[in-house]
């Protein structure tokens, strides 16, 4: 996880109006009070006013998607979060993972067929479509979300 390359993104570091870092140990208990937390950060640094249901419902996506793939449920493994705020490129969220990782275009539609029905499996359609920009990082270890 301490990958040491700058990161890549259109974010001035100069121009940030808030960063806000935080580590949960990889459980589902972990992940109300931490969306909480990002959520106050959120609203605070006011870079996606008006969007915040959006980015509620991605961020708890993310987090799941981390706790359940990455950590495999367990709580010796940690998930790493950060936000950041610029006022020209919006709102920045970077959720990692120790997984192996995964192939973002493997993940089938869960509008497709039978998948309709399935009761899990939108978590990456739903961040898909709730933010600007999402991206997959080092092997689908990291999940890079922008809000404009």
């Amino acid at each position: 996880m301490n990958d040491e390359r700058e990161p890549r993104c259109e974010f001035d570091g100069d121009e940030l109006v808030h960063r806000f870092e935080i580590t949960i140990p990889g459980t589902v208990d972990a992940i109300p009070p931490v969306v909480a937390r990002i959520m106050e950060e959120v609203r605070e640094m006011g870079c996606a006013a008006g969007k915040e249901f959006d980015i509620e419902v991605a961020v708890n996506e993310a987090l799941a998607n981390a706790v359940q793939h990455g950590c495999a449920n367990d709580p010796a493994k940690q998930v790493e979060v950060t936000v950041e705020c610029d006022p020209a490129s919006g709102m920045l969220i970077v959720v990692k993972d120790p997984g192996s990782g995964f192939e973002p275009t493997d993940v089938p539609s869960p509008i497709v067929g039978q998948r309709l029905y399935a009761d899990h499996g939108r978590g990456i359609f739903l961040i898909n479509e709730l933010m600007d920009e999402v991206r997959y990082e080092n092997g689908g270890t990291e999940i890079w979300m922008r809000k404009k």
